[in-house]
């Protein structure tokens, strides 16, 4: 396995410190910085991506290189990560070309509502809405892979959660990287543990995420920004994502271990020396590619699994 140099590795969390100190707290200039750093990066050959909106709901459908045959009429449903204040479609567009290059299928990256303009529950309405529209558009569950990373990936089981307790067919499969799995507690404890080798999250940063949510929410905290604590019974394969040193990491690990308890097919994927969503510097990190590469896989098999399914089967 190719491994990156420990010293390009410290220049890149250097570079990330320093921007988070930068941006501050200001979500204007956080999303600025990341428009800026995706004019940035060095371009993705073969990526393409086109508008796709759905009632109040911009997006992107991404793909680069030639879909897999035998996924043709199958996508990835991708929710952005951002603290649910920042994030955008070109922002993720090169992630989104890399995922779509290792599933061999189209991605589809909503850029739901963001807070503070817009708190909690919007950013769980549109994930459920641009879920809803794709089987408007004629895909069924089977042929949807869901997927996103820090509070793209709590939107993930949010809606998971949501589809079951309503009573929704679920789809074939989700992946997570870098998962917030609990939003309120915040008792994990790999924020005091990799508090000083992680270069972008910290315990602050992750009590501030749910109060920018929230807002001026009153009244008892939902359940449902909690998933951690939720029975997990039910959901579909999960393939779950997190870098050795961030903050995060007992959330990856702890609900890796809940859903197995539970009766979920899930496989938990741990990269030493990697930060939250290390996946974003694909460009310059091998274990970044082969984090992706290993994503690809996962979409590709649940996609196959549920299309070899008799119909009518469980």
């Amino acid at each position: 396995m190719e491994t990156s140099d420990s010293q390009i590795l410290e220049a890149i969390k250097e570079a990330l410190r320093q921007n988070t100190r930068q941006a501050g707290h200001d979500h204007v200039q956080i999303r600025e910085a990341l428009e800026q750093e995706a004019v940035r990066r060095p371009p993705l050959p073969g990526l393409q991506f086109h508008e796709a909106v759905f009632g109040h709901i911009r997006g992107e459908w991404v793909s680069c290189g030639e879909p897999a045959p035998a996924l043709a009429g199958k996508a990835v449903l991708y929710l952005h990560g951002g603290g649910f204040t920042a994030g955008s479609c070109a922002f993720y567009r090169e992630l989104a070309g890399r995922l779509a290059e290792a599933a061999g299928i189209r991605v589809l990256v909503p850029e739901y509502r963001l807070a503070p303009e817009h708190p909690y529950p919007a950013a769980n309405e549109d994930a459920l809405a641009a879920y809803h529209w794709l089987l408007g558009a004629g895909y069924s569950p089977d042929d949807i892979v869901l997927g996103g990373d820090s509070v793209g990936a709590s939107l993930v089981l949010m809606t998971l959660l949501a589809l079951r307790d309503a009573g929704e067919e679920m789809p074939a499969g989700a992946f997570l990287v870098s998962p917030h799995a609990d939003l309120v507690h915040l008792d994990g404890g790999s924020y005091v543990t990799r508090r000083e080798c992680d270069p972008t999250g910290s315990l602050e940063t992750s009590k501030r995420i749910l109060l920018d949510y929230l807002q001026d929410w009153y009244g008892e905290i939902p359940e449902i920004l909690s998933p951690l604590r939720m029975d997990l019974a039910g959901l579909p394969p999960l393939l779950i994502q997190a870098g050795g040193q961030e903050v995060l990491l007992d959330d990856a690990v702890r609900l890796a271990a809940k859903a197995e308890a539970a009766g979920v097919e899930v496989q938990l994927e741990v990269y030493e020396p990697m930060w939250s969503v290390f996946h974003l510097f694909a460009y310059l990190i091998p274990e970044a590619r082969e984090a992706i590469s290993a994503i690809g896989r996962h979409a590709a098999a649940c996609l196959s699994a549920s299309s070899s399914r008799p119909v009518g089967s469980e």
